[in-house]
């Protein structure tokens, strides 16, 4: 059976800031376990989206992105996903927008509501860790991320699109 919510983490761990994604989704997955929801929920990481995460999206309800962002306001977005007007210039490496375009053109039955959770990074060079700056915007975004979970209603995760933070 397929899981209600898919929450998919882009990143690369070797890339400083840029791990901020699989590092929320790895703390995640540790509390859904210790929380007895680990089948509630897919979790999903990749370098960078594709074409394919498309199909990641059928038969949910609600999916999540999270990322990081080096122009993002601190600590973090929180922001209910629309569809990209077009896929741009490559289907290799596409932003979360144009995944749901991909989906609503070639999957049958309705989309989930999908959102992304963006973290502000400084640093995203090759070989660096995470900045103890970003490491504090990913616990606020932990935050975020725990009552999302915890309550896993669009109605829920539309109210905290309009926080003030988010």
């Amino acid at each position: 059976m397929t899981a209600p919510v898919v929450v998919i983490a882009v990143g690369n761990p070797s890339r400083g800031d840029d791990a901020l994604g699989p590092l929320l989704l790895e703390r995640l997955e540790t509390w859904l376990q210790a929380n007895g929801r680990a089948g509630e929920v897919e979790l999903i990481e990749d370098f960078q989206l594709n074409i394919e995460h498309a199909l990641d999206l059928e038969g949910r309800r609600l999916a999540l992105f999270i990322d990081a962002g080096s122009g993002t306001p601190a600590p973090h977005t929180f922001t209910r996903l629309q569809p990209a007007a077009d896929l741009g210039s490559s289907t290799h490496a596409l932003e979360p927008g144009a995944v749901l375009r991909v989906f609503n053109q070639t999957c049958r039955g309705p989309a989930p509501e999908c959102f992304v959770l963006c973290v502000r990074g400084e640093r995203f060079e090759l070989g660096e860790g995470v900045s103890a700056a970003a490491a504090g915007y990913a616990d606020q975004a932990w935050d975020l991320l725990e009552r999302l979970m915890s309550q896993r209603e669009s109605a829920t995760w539309t109210e905290a699109c309009e926080l003030p933070g988010s």
